[in-house]
């Protein structure tokens, strides 16, 4: 953390990088870290994203935090309390647009925001709010996985269908876990168009 950040000054910090990468491990850190300082935490998911359940962010390897599912951005700050100091969002791609001013409004009001969140879909294009969000953040930590193809550094999410790679054409939002998504790296990430 940067020195010049106090505890008077709000401020925005990312977690980002593929699928299982360990960004909703770090997250998870964090918000412990913050809590065993006596801060007021509040963390807030999409509610489309109900894999491991619908009121708490869960690691892929099973470790989790209570947490309150959302619509939309606007709704943080809605359901935001008084005393709350920490802010934490999960899945922050699947947010609309809003977030990124969300979370500015969070941080000039003095609270420290944690964003995590994947920065690319699987096509490998920036996904939804993360770009804006990932540059007006004081702090970025981008994380990878392990490809499965080649043991490498990977920092892209591949969706598989029926043992495929998905098509170009796909929907860039499904919701899924280990049974639809591979992290590979830039040369084994594929993502061909359908033919005509």
């Amino acid at each position: 953390m940067n020195t010049n950040i106090t505890d008077t000054n709000g401020w925005i910090e990312v977690v980002t990088g593929s699928m299982f990468s360990g960004k909703t491990e770090e997250l998870l850190r964090r918000i412990r870290r913050a809590t065993i300082a006596k801060q007021h935490v509040q963390v807030f998911k999409p509610k489309l994203d109900h894999r491991y359940g619908t009121n708490k962010v869960t690691s892929h390897a099973g470790a989790n935090f209570t947490a309150t599912p959302v619509e939309n951005s606007a709704e943080i700050i809605e359901t935001l309390n008084d005393e709350t100091t920490v802010v934490a969002v999960d899945e922050a791609q699947f947010f609309d647009e809003e977030l990124a001013k969300v979370c500015t409004i969070l941080a000039d009001k003095g609270i420290r925001v944690i964003v995590a969140g994947l920065d690319q879909d699987f096509r490998g294009d920036p996904f939804g709010p993360m770009p804006i969000i990932l540059s007006l953040a004081e702090q970025v930590s981008k994380l990878h996985a392990i490809c499965v193809v080649c043991g490498k550094d990977a920092s892209r999410t591949q969706r598989m269908i029926d043992g495929r790679p998905a098509y170009f054409e796909e929907p860039t939002v499904v919701v899924g876990g280990s049974e639809s998504y591979e992290a590979r790296c830039r040369i084994h990430h594929d993502v061909p168009h359908k033919t005509a």
